[in-house]
C-alpha cells in the first residue's frame, strides 16, 4: 500500500521544481487573461457610462419638449372656443376643455357620456346637430383615437349659423316674392274676377235655376282656387314649421298612396305604389311632409298623359331614406330642369309655380333634398331624400 503512495509524490527535487515553475506559468497566464478582461471591462463601463449620459442627455431633451408641446397643447385646448371631449373605451367622460364644462357643466368628467347626452342634447332634424340648453345649437363630430383605446369629440356652436341660415332662406323667400309680386297680382286678379261675373250672374232676374247652380258651383271653383293660392303663398312666404312627429315612413306612403289614387284613376292613369322601406321611421311634421309628397304626385299627374303610369316608391339608402315619384310623361327640358324648383314658376295655366318650390323647402327644412332625374321624351323622377329617425329618436323622441 505504501509503495504507489511513493510514486505519485515525486522526491526528485528537479522534478518538483519543474511542477512549480509550470504552474506559475499557468497563473501568470490567467493572472494576464483576467487583468485583460478587467481592462476591456472598464472601457465597457466608460463606454456605456458615455453612452447613457448622451441617452440621458436625449431623453431630457425630449421631456423638455414635450413638456412644452403639452403645455401649447393644454393652451390651445383653454382657449378653443369649440368643446372638446375626451372618451375611453367605455364612453366615460375622461377629460373636458373649458368650453366644454361651460356646454355640460364641470360635472361631466366620470359620466358615461350617453347620460350627458340625455341630459343636455335633443336631437334636431339636421344629422350630426343638436339642441343644447333650448335656444342653443351645437353640432358634434368624433374621431377614434389611434389606440382605438376611446374617442375625441369636437362640439361646435353653430346657433348663430343656424340663425343666420334661417333668416337667409326667409329673406330670399321674401326677395322672390317681391320679384314676382306683380305675376302674382295677375294670378289673383283672374279667379277673383271670374268669381266676380259668376256671383254677378246669380243676381239676374229670370236666371233658371239649372243655370244658377251652375254659376255658384263656377263661381265656388274660382274662390277655391283663390283660396288654394293664398294659402300656398302664404305657406311659401312664411316657410312650414317642422314638429316633432315619429313618421312611420310606410305609413306616410300608404296615406298619399291612398289620397291620389282615385284622382289618378279619375285621370286614366296606372298607379302604383312600391314599399321597400321596411321600419323607417323619420321625425319631422307629418302634415307637412304628407303635403309636400302630395305636391310631386299631382305635379307628376299633371303631366302624365291618359294611359300613362305614375309610380311611387320608397327605399332606404344607408342613413337616409328616399322617396321617388315617377311618371312616364313628356319629361323636362334642360332649360326647364334649371328653374323647376323656382318660386312662381309654372308651365300649367292653373298652376301657381309653388307647389315644387314649398315641396323642396319642406325637404330642406327636415334635413333632406329633393332631386329631379329627367331625360326629355323619357318621363321625370323627383326624388325626396330625408334622414332615417336614429334609433333614440325613433322609440324615445328625444336623445
Amino acid at each position: 500500500m505504501s509503495a504507489p503512495e511513493e510514486l505519485s509524490q515525486p522526491n526528485d527535487p528537479d522534478a518538483r521544481s519543474a511542477e512549480l515553475q509550470r504552474a506559475f506559468a499557468m497563473f501568470n497566464r490567467v493572472s494576464a487573461e483576467l487583468t485583460q478582461a478587467y481592462g476591456a471591462l472598464q472601457a465597457r463601463v466608460a463606454s456605456l457610462t458615455d453612452e447613457l449620459a448622451v441617452a440621458n442627455g436625449e431623453l431630457r431633451r425630449q421631456y423638455r419638449e414635450k413638456e412644452a408641446l403639452s403645455e401649447r397643447l393644454s393652451s390651445l385646448l383653454d382657449a378653443l372656443p369649440a368643446g372638446v371631449v375626451l372618451l375611453d373605451a367605455g364612453a366615460a367622460v375622461v377629460a373636458v376643455n373649458p368650453a366644454a364644462v361651460a356646454m355640460f357643466g364641470a360635472d361631466v368628467v366620470g359620466r358615461h357620456w350617453g347620460d350627458v347626452a340625455r341630459a343636455h342634447l335633443e336631437p334636431t332634424l339636421t344629422v350630426g346637430e343638436w339642441l343644447l340648453g333650448g335656444d342653443g345649437r351645437v353640432s358634434i363630430a368624433e374621431s377614434a383615437l389611434p389606440s382605438g383605446e376611446g374617442k375625441i369629440l369636437l362640439i361646435h356652436d353653430v346657433t348663430a349659423a343656424h340663425r343666420m341660415k334661417t333668416e337667409l332662406e326667409r329673406n330670399q323667400r321674401l326677395a322672390a316674392m317681391g320679384e314676382m309680386a306683380a305675376s302674382l297680382a295677375h294670378q289673383l286678379r283672374t279667379p277673383l274676377a271670374a268669381a266676380l261675373l259668376y256671383t254677378a250672374n246669380l243676381g239676374q232676374p229670370g236666371v233658371p235655376d239649372a243655370a244658377r247652380a251652375k254659376f255658384s258651383e263656377k263661381a265656388s271653383g274660382q274662390l277655391k282656387r283663390l283660396e288654394r293660392l293664398i294659402q300656398d303663398v302664404l305657406l311659401f312666404a312664411r316657410g312650414e314649421s317642422i314638429g316633432r312627429d315619429v313618421i312611420p315612413v310606410g305609413d306616410l306612403l300608404a296615406e298619399a298612396a291612398q289620397t291620389v289614387e282615385p284622382l289618378m284613376r279619375e285621370h286614366g292613369l296606372d298607379f302604383s305604389a312600391v314599399d321597400a322601406v321596411g321600419g323607417a321611421k323619420i321625425v319631422g311634421s307629418r302634415k307637412a311632409l304628407f303635403g309636400a309628397l302630395v305636391n310631386l304626385l299631382e305635379n307628376a299627374m299633371q303631366a302624365t298623359p291618359a294611359g300613362g303610369k305614375i309610380c311611387l316608391s320608397g327605399n332606404c339608402r344607408g342613413d337616409l331614406v328616399a322617396v321617388g315619384v315617377r311618371d312616364s310623361g313628356p319629361g323636362v327640358s334642360r332649360e326647364m330642369q334649371a328653374r323647376i324648383f323656382e318660386p312662381f314658376f309654372t308651365t300649367k295655366g292653373q298652376g301657381t309655380g309653388l307647389g315644387l318650390a314649398i315641396a323642396l323647402g319642406v325637404a330642406r327644412a327636415h334635413g333632406g333634398a329633393i332631386e329631379l332625374f329627367s331625360e326629355p321624351g323619357d318621363g321625370a323622377e323627383f326624388v325626396m331624400t330625408l334622414p332615417v329617425a336614429a334609433a333614440e329618436e325613433g322609440t324615445q323622441n328625444h336623445g
